[in-house]
């Protein structure tokens, strides 16, 4: 099994052959369930996880109570704050739960180490990945900045909704995705369902204008 996810995984492919046998004598392969917390800030960093399927959130709790989530961990992802944690032998600095069942190979510190000392292509794909995430991060907070939240929370229903239209969701879940106050998202939701767009319903929302939605989105901007 450990072969196969090697040779499935596309940037993992390329990697020399001492490289591959590295992570199939010290890769684990752990099934994480929903829900489960990986990791708290202060926590110290002992493994480097590759995710196979599911979704790990990975956020912030910010001084004034307020969730923020930074980014999300998915299908052969990596995971730029255990990175940086593993490089610099520090603590995490933020929080990451499992959002779905995640099933993901897990590296030791040790084997992460000896790999990034050893092989180019695995220190190439360790920062690729970096970098990849520096950079939508800087699209996200660009975003937060400047483009408005009800034209934010349009294009994230659009994202999460399922072939009947329907969102499981909470207002606080909307909120932390969007960087604001679940206020805020309460009353574009309103703003929304007033217009006819959507339906608030109990758990979460129901869209009946994804046109209207779409459109919002796709707006041009300023």
């Amino acid at each position: 099994m450990t072969d196969n996810w090697i040779d499935l995984n596309p940037a993992l492919q390329a990697l020399d052959a001492d490289a591959k046998n590295i992570l199939r004598e010290g890769a684990i392969r752990k099934q994480i369930p929903r829900g489960t917390v990986l990791f708290r800030p202060g926590d110290s960093c002992a493994q480097f996880p590759f995710v196979v399927s599911g979704s790990i959130r990975v956020q912030r709790l910010t001084e004034t109570g307020k969730e923020i989530v930074l980014y999300r961990v998915t299908d052969n992802e990596t995971c730029i704050l255990t990175t940086a944690a593993l490089v610099s032998e520090d603590a995490h600095s933020a929080e990451g739960v499992a959002e779905t069942d995640v099933t993901a190979y897990i590296l030791s510190a040790e084997r992460f180490n000896q790999l990034m000392n050893l092989s180019a292509g695995f220190r190439a794909l360790v920062f690729d990945g970096y970098a990849r995430r520096i950079a939508a991060l800087m699209t996200r907070i660009e975003e937060i900045i400047c483009v408005p939240v009800n034209v934010r929370l349009a294009e994230r229903l659009l994202a999460m909704k399922s072939e009947d239209q329907r969102i499981e969701t909470t207002q606080q879940a909307l909120a932390a995705d969007l960087a604001t106050a679940r206020e805020v998202i309460g009353r574009a939701l309103k703003s929304f369902e007033a217009s006819g767009w959507v339906k608030i319903t109990r758990g979460g929302v129901e869209i009946l204008d994804r046109r209207a939605l779409t459109a919002l989105r796709d707006a041009p901007r300023d």
